[in-house]
């Protein structure tokens, strides 16, 4: 068989995976009962994608909350590309954690850290409230506690002060 003829597509053609998901983002076996999965191309104002985002990460959904980030970046000017990015690179940081990838969660949350460090130096940016030194200590205590199990709605970091 093809493999195009096996994957999943979207009425574009564009291949998209309609396996359940599980709350970190795990594909689970056709018919499986998953989470809801976020939709995509949503434009929200930089507001609601934090609130909505904030909500995900509560209910120990970190991937989830990374796609409202992405987002985000992808319907926002270009000059908060970096921060939206590091967003979502921190929420991923927490999935990978949370899934018990120590390595990949701590590249991603030293990568989210970075881009919000890189957005704030810029003069002039809006932050939207978001508390980016406070993630930044988040992040970096998370990492700090890799490989240690990692519970994602309770190891969630505060989004804004």
């Amino acid at each position: 068989m093809e493999s195009s003829a096996r994957r999943d597509r979207d009425a574009e053609g564009r291949a998209r995976n309609a396996r359940p998901r599980d709350g970190l983002g795990r594909p689970l076996p056709y018919g499986a009962d998953g989470v809801a999965r976020q939709p995509e191309g949503v434009r929200r104002t930089p507001e609601q994608s934090l609130r909505e985002a904030q909500r995900l990460l509560d209910a120990g959904m970190p991937f989830h909350a990374h796609e409202v980030f992405e987002d985000a970046w992808k319907s926002g000017p270009a000059q908060e590309e970096p921060l939206w990015r590091g967003l979502a690179q921190l929420a991923v940081g927490l999935t990978h954690a949370a899934r018990g990838n120590a390595r990949g969660g701590a590249s991603l949350l030293e990568r989210g850290t970075g881009s919000l460090a890189r957005y704030a130096a810029e003069e002039g940016v809006p932050t939207y409230g978001i508390d980016l030194d406070g993630l930044a200590r988040w992040a970096r205590a998370l990492a700090d506690r890799l490989p240690d199990p990692v519970d994602a709605a309770t190891q969630a970091p505060r989004l804004t002060r």
